[in-house]
């Protein structure tokens, strides 16, 4: 039994030290003597101790923030601006072998991207435009990142923060705008009134009867209440239509 166990206790040590598991969404890469010698794919794989080491690489989207800074616009205008990186490790290799820490490497680039792209648009486009402005910034770090194995899903900005004072005046400059768009729906409205209004009294004045008939109208609209005393100034035509009916 002492046997045993003198010989289960190496046995074991030895399984620990050769045997890694490496799961479905990694790639385990193994350097043999400090030189990369494969790419260990996903199972119960054999490593040799000492002599081999092996680096297990994540090959999942990732996400990672883009500390928020302060960025100078192009009409001068201050604002702080963070953003969102997704992205994935294409090339387990070069992203270990070319690059000492690719997460902090594409951060960093990701970052001065983001300064540079932001800097050279105004304000108003950096309010209106920011999906075509992560874009361009992800265009740039995604070609900066292509040699060092990862590919670049997609850069979203999330916070654009102005100073007080211009928000006050951008909220002041909106109330004005919503006001101009009121006042041209009413002027619109007026003016549509105006004329239907018009074009009515041409019809009338092309028809006599249509008068007639509208005046008529008005007559029976007011009702027979006797407590009432309508005086109207009847048009001459309407007068001698009574005459005829007599």
């Amino acid at each position: 039994m002492e046997q045993f166990i003198a010989l289960a206790i190496p046995a074991l040590l030895v399984a620990i030290l050769t045997l890694k598991v490496i799961n479905q969404y990694e790639q385990g890469l193994v350097f043999t003597l400090g030189k990369f010698t494969g790419i260990k794919q996903p199972g119960l794989r054999l490593i040799i101790p000492i002599v081999q080491r092996m680096v297990r690489v994540d090959m999942r989207i990732r996400t990672l923030d883009v500390m928020k800074q302060q960025i100078m616009t192009k009409d001068n205008v201050p604002v702080h601006v963070n953003a969102a990186i997704f992205f994935k490790v294409e090339n387990p290799e070069q992203a270990i072998i070319q690059v000492q820490d690719y997460q902090y490497a594409i951060a960093q680039y990701a970052q001065t991207a983001l300064r540079d792209v932001i800097g050279g648009k105004t304000l108003d486009t950096l309010l209106v435009e920011r999906q075509e402005i992560g874009d361009a910034i992800k265009k740039l770090v995604d070609n900066e990142t292509d040699g060092w194995g990862l590919d670049v899903q997609a850069i979203k900005i999330q916070d654009i923060e102005v100073p007080d004072d211009l928000k006050r005046i951008m909220s002041r400059q909106a109330a004005a705008e919503r006001e101009k768009r009121a006042n041209i729906i009413k002027s619109e409205g007026d003016k549509e009134a105006a004329k239907n209004l018009a074009d009515a009294a041409k019809m009338m004045e092309r028809s006599k009867g249509a008068m007639q008939l509208r005046t008529l109208q008005t007559l029976d609209g007011l009702g027979p209440t006797s407590s009432n005393t309508v005086v109207m100034a009847l048009p001459v035509e309407v007068l001698e239509w009574f005459k005829k009916g007599r």
